[in-house]
């Protein structure tokens, strides 16, 4: 089963969030004077910690990105396929690398040129075998030699997103008149203009997941608050092949399955914190909303947008860890993280008397399959949030758990304090003594949000770009959204 699939059956169910924790008073204060929510420019010093997590993390892109092709492996060091959107965010890394003085921009221009034409040139068809994608769109996994679709994985509209998002923001990036500059910009709009957003919507206003040559469409679409606003944005946006505005006003319109005071203020909710951050990796929400965000400002009486949607989530995860319903070792206002991520595999295991159930690969957030694995791409990717909580996160997942989790390349993916002992085999990783389990690799999807929210927290450096996008900026304006740096 591929991770889409696991991602799929963890999407229903609710989560938390954290009003009246200690730390809130003062984090809604900071909001209310723009501190948090405002659209001014982060100062420029970090912790130096986090500095540190963030050259280790942009060093694990430069190691395994292939300087052939421009392919970025799933995973590593386990021998892996390539992941598309995992590309994206290494596009995205390598003018990061440039302003912090760990890459020259000659090399980050070569790197992005050569993987703007990799993609550019390989193969689209209908075929299940030998090509990289069809209509645009992009296989999940590709084969890391040849580029080609991996096995029997799908065509992903959202690892597809996440790969032309890092292929426009290279474009904005490298805007001067160097030919290879030129040429960058050139074929990220080249390989943008040619997806055909109109043939993923297969149901009424609702624009599919994936599609496979063998068995078709899959059956779920992007419907109900989760990652997807950056597929729904570029199709919208789109200057070829456009789709509806009414594919945003229906994404919108499921949003009440989505809307909870659960574990405090209203909020919509997605369990595991990835699908609030992904799409805010390439898009400032701060200070624009749309009709529905309008609306519900209105009838709270507080303002709210998607980045502050986003900032109580995270504080949803902080709270769930404090109140710790499933009583998971490790779990603290301190120590918290649920997302989508590596876990000891799926089996069930007799803990102090108690049965416990864990998961491999899975999706996992507050009240949601959660296996007691925590995830420090969880809140080290949302940092841009809610800094006062995460950076002390960061700093005492360290301090605990030390080497066991973090090495030269930054955090391994996921580790899990609560299995210590393990009765029978393992899938991914291993039992550490004085932390418990760990697992053994690093996942591109995981390590590119550490990086490039870190540098949006630090200086705002993707979405200032972004906020001249003029193809996000088209669609931000079709979906209505207005104010703060739109009203510039």
């Amino acid at each position: 089963m591929n991770r889409r699939n696991f991602l799929m059956r963890t999407t229903t169910g609710a989560a938390a969030l954290a009003v009246g924790f200690p730390v809130m008073a003062a984090a809604q204060q900071a909001a209310a004077t723009g501190a948090v929510n405002g659209t001014q420019r982060r100062p420029m010093r970090l912790d130096q910690e986090i500095e540190e997590l963030q050259e280790r993390t942009f060093r694990w892109f430069e190691k395994v990105t292939d300087r052939r092709t421009g392919l970025t492996p799933d995973r590593w060091p386990t021998p892996s396929f390539c992941s598309v959107a995992a590309v994206g965010f290494a596009l995205t890394c390598w003018p990061v690398g440039v302003e912090r003085g760990w890459m020259s921009r000659a090399e980050a221009r070569e790197r992005t040129l050569t993987t703007l034409r990799f993609f550019h040139d390989l193969p689209q068809g209908p075929e299940a075998s030998g090509t990289a994608g069809y209509k645009g769109f992009f296989y999940h996994f590709l084969d890391m030699e040849t580029g080609l679709r991996y096995r029997t994985n799908e065509l992903s509209t959202v690892d597809t997103a996440l790969l032309i998002g890092g292929m426009l923001f290279a474009a904005r990036y490298f805007d001067g008149r160097h030919a290879d500059e030129a040429e960058i910009r050139q074929k990220a709009q080249a390989i943008y203009e040619r997806i055909e957003w109109p043939w993923a919507v297969i149901r009424d206003n609702r624009i599919t997941m994936g599609w496979h040559p063998e068995s078709g469409f899959i059956p779920s679409d992007w419907h109900v608050y989760n990652e997807g606003m950056l597929v729904l944005l570029l199709a919208i946006g789109s200057p070829t092949h456009p789709v509806s505005v009414n594919v945003w006003h229906e994404w919108a319109a499921s949003y009440d399955e989505s809307w909870t005071d659960r574990w405090g203020s209203w909020h919509l909710n997605f369990a595991p914190i990835f699908g609030h951050q992904y799409s805010h990796m390439f898009i400032d929400f701060r200070g624009i909303q749309d009709a529905w965000m309008r609306g519900q400002s209105a009838q709270l009486g507080e303002y709210l947008d998607y980045f502050e949607n986003s900032r109580r989530a995270v504080y949803a995860q902080q709270k769930y860890a404090h109140d710790n319903p499933g009583g998971w070792a490790g779990y603290s206002s301190e120590v918290w993280g649920l997302t989508a991520c590596d876990g000891p595999g799926d089996f069930k295991q007799v803990i102090d008397g108690k049965e416990r159930e864990f998961f491999s690969y899975s999706a996992r957030g507050p009240g949601e399959r959660d296996d007691g694995t925590i995830a420090p791409t969880a809140a080290a990717s949302s940092i841009a949030f809610a800094p006062e909580i995460v950076v002390p996160c960061v700093k005492a997942m360290k301090a605990r758990y030390g080497a066991g989790v973090y090495t030269e390349w930054g955090f391994l993916d996921s580790f899990n304090p609560t299995l210590t002992v393990r009765e029978g085999p393992l899938q991914h990783g291993k039992i550490v003594d004085g932390v418990g389990w760990v697992d053994g690799d690093y996942l591109g999807i995981d390590q590119g949000p550490i990086v490039i929210m870190t540098e949006n927290h630090r200086s705002e450096f993707v979405w200032r770009y972004m906020r001249g996008e003029p193809n996000i900026r088209r669609a931000l304006d079709i979906a209505g959204f207005t104010g703060g740096w739109m009203n510039g």
